[in-house]
């Protein structure tokens, strides 16, 4: 984000759906000294060939894991349940499981969401007026 661009409350809906993916592609957390000692298993030729092909996990990046640890940081602007709203519509949860989780109407649960997303825009909107 450059410094001179205004920040909405779907620019940083759109930052939050982007740090929830950067989650997802993070590696799992292992136990400390969890290891295999097992000496790898080297394939011949044929044998690769008939096995099945498996998906490559895409790696998040340095840049997306530095805007998903600024996407923490805005954290401290939320109370509890409006980080925990944010949070369930960036992992794209349906309307309907967040209203329910919550106990609240839909209307309400709207209306939490982008209170809170303005919230943040205005925050995030003040910064930069003070670097210029």
């Amino acid at each position: 984000m450059s410094v001179k661009s205004k920040w909405t409350a779907e620019k940083v809906a759109d930052h939050f759906e982007e740090a929830v993916s950067t989650i997802k592609k993070l590696p799992p957390v292992k136990v400390k000294s969890y290891f295999n000692s097992w000496p790898s298993i080297q394939h011949t030729p044929n044998e690769l060939a008939l096995m099945e092909v498996q998906t490559v996990k895409l790696k998040a990046t340095p840049d997306a894991i530095s805007r998903l640890e600024e996407t923490f940081r805005w954290m401290q602007w939320l109370d509890t349940i409006e980080r925990k709203l944010i949070w369930r519509r960036a992992a794209k949860v349906s309307w309907k499981i967040v209203y329910c989780e919550f106990g609240v109407s839909e209307s309400t649960a709207r209306r939490k969401w982008t209170k809170a997303l303005s919230k943040i825009s205005t925050q995030l909107n003040k910064r930069i007026k003070k670097q210029t």
